[in-house]
């Protein structure tokens, strides 16, 4: 397939990075897959349950993900991850503002389009604001601030800033290390083992990360592009191999949708796995007969959701990732960026939550 021509290879990229994010939104939608509820059940109730899935979900596409480097079919370090440039500031106020936003957002940017696509109207205008954020911050008002401010704050890393080059060790060792123990933890729940949906919320949302590199990194790979006779990966924004993350994704789609008659524009991977969520979330919604419409309770809601979606949008793109695209993506490549990402996305979390029981408290 690697020999057909960029153009010829659209659909089958589009269509894989389609076909595996319907299948995430349905087993998301099934399986009550949600990294904000995951902060949720451990913050305020001790309940880790949903953590650890989302913990398995990363343990899986670490491990996946390893075994398709060493395997020498991809190379992650031609991801947007890798790189020598660690913009740690951005990762933490990034990160840290998302966690905040999906808190107010009622869920994360997969949890938005999943929630869409049951007919939550709330999530509706959440992926409105959200997309209008992040292109403000790719190319905007607000890219102004991230490039001259927050990435100003970075540390040049020569041999890039995944743990194995930095730590010395072999990528597959330490992917296999970590994995492990990842496991183990997971399912030292008496609780965790006790409902099936939490493995197969986990194991499926990251085995569909696994498979969005091979789509992207193996189907979509084109050794000279016959335009500019360089490595090329077809039908991604960011010119790179790419697997799955949900807001830069949003932003393009909006863009697609306002300049739909300018031909240079095209669905690109992260178009279609945006539109494959919403769609996977419908099918199960339908079927199981649970989508219905909702709204919001009153402006304060409102007022929640609409600032929610604009820091998930500035906060995504400026840590580079979200709850997947960062915390599941970003670390099966195993770089600092995202992990570093992981953590202030879980804090920023955390701490809305605790002021919004605060603010419950002081009101009652």
């Amino acid at each position: 397939m690697n020999d057909a021509s960029p153009a010829q290879l659209v659909p089958y990229v589009t269509g894989g990075a389609f076909a595996l994010a319907f299948v995430f939104g349905a087993v998301a939608n099934k399986t009550n897959f949600c990294t904000m509820g995951a902060v949720s059940d451990w913050v305020n109730m001790g309940d880790t349950s949903r953590m650890r899935m989302w913990l398995l979900a990363i343990a899986v596409a670490l491990l996946g993900s390893s075994a398709l480097h060493a395997a020498g079919l991809v190379d992650l370090s031609k991801s947007i991850y890798t790189g020598a440039n660690f913009l740690w500031l951005s990762h933490l106020v990034g990160g840290f503002l998302f966690g905040v936003g999906m808190t107010l957002g009622s869920g994360c940017g997969s949890k938005t389009l999943i929630r869409v696509g049951t007919g939550n109207l709330k999530s509706l205008v959440v992926y409105v604001f959200l997309g209008i954020a992040a292109y403000m911050t790719l190319r905007g008002l607000f890219g102004a601030f991230r490039v001259g401010v927050l990435e100003r704050a970075a540390i040049t890393l020569a041999q890039g800033q995944d743990l194995p080059a930095l730590l010395g060790f072999s990528r597959a060792g330490l992917a296999a290390l970590i994995g492990a123990a990842l496991i183990a933890f997971v399912y030292s729940s008496r609780e965790f083992r006790a409902s099936f949906d939490y493995t197969l919320g986990g194991v499926v949302t990251g085995l569909v990360v696994v498979g969005g590199w091979y789509v992207s990194g193996v189907v979509g790979r084109v050794a000279e592009d016959p335009n500019t006779l360089q490595e090329a990966f077809v039908a991604t924004n960011s010119g790179r191999m790419e697997s799955f993350s949900f807001v830069s994704p949003v932003a393009y789609t909006l863009e697609y949708l306002m300049l739909w008659t300018d031909k240079s524009k095209i669905v690109t991977y992260g178009i279609a796995s945006a539109l494959g969520v919403i769609a996977g979330s419908a099918a199960y919604a339908l079927a199981t007969r649970s989508f219905r419409w909702e709204g919001f309770r009153d402006a304060e809601d409102t007022a929640n959701h609409v600032v929610g979606g604009l820091l998930m949008g500035f906060g995504g793109i400026t840590a580079l990732g979200c709850t997947i695209g960062a915390a599941i993506t970003g670390v099966s490549t195993l770089a600092l960026g995202s992990i570093l990402t992981f953590i202030a996305i879980v804090a920023g979390s955390a701490a809305a939550m605790k002021y919004q029981y605060w603010r419950l408290s002081r009101s009652g």
